[in-house]
């Protein structure tokens, strides 16, 4: 099974992922880290530990920020991944082309294991000035209708609450 989750900053999905994630999965699920530490940004770094307080024991840590591919090919059936977040992922592949971040996607809609990611909703705003940005906002919608196409399931957040799409 494929779900996805999106909606703005701070909307909950992360929240109403890890909650899904622990309710499909048989085994302890793992937490796909998709951020670059590389950065030193320590307000990020706040935020991070809030997740991991927040999700406690009850996943194991993979930290991948590129590829996904390496960690997940290596899923059993019963094996299930949290993604968090395919827009921290996307951001690390932002010099990489249509084609590569598709393809990838491609072969995760390929895996026979539960996998659940969680995406910003960035389309809804003005269209950024700067060429890096508007990659990034494109490439952002681009990735989400890829995952809404290969999810089984689709969810919007809004205020802590999920609208199922599909």
């Amino acid at each position: 099974m494929k779900i996805l989750y999106f909606g703005g900053q701070k909307s909950g999905k992360s929240n109403l992922a890890e909650q899904k994630t622990l309710e499909i999965s048989s085994k302890k699920p793992y937490y796909l880290a998709t951020y670059d530490n590389s950065f030193n940004d320590k307000e990020m770094h706040k935020r991070i530990d809030k997740h991991k307080l927040q999700r406690k024991e009850q996943f194991t840590t993979i930290e991948e920020s590129k590829d996904l591919i390496k960690v997940l090919s290596k899923s059993k059936k019963e094996d299930t991944f949290l993604v968090d977040c395919m827009s921290m992922w996307l951001f690390n592949n932002i010099k990489q082309n249509e084609e590569y971040l598709i393809n990838q996607l491609e072969e995760i809609s390929k895996l026979d294991a539960n996998i659940i990611f969680v995406l910003n909703d960035v389309n809804s705003g003005i269209i950024p000035f700067d060429s890096e940005s508007r990659k990034f906002v494109d490439m952002t919608g681009i990735v989400g209708q890829k995952l809404a196409q290969i999810c089984d399931e689709v969810y919007e957040v809004k205020l802590g609450l999920a609208s199922r799409l599909k």
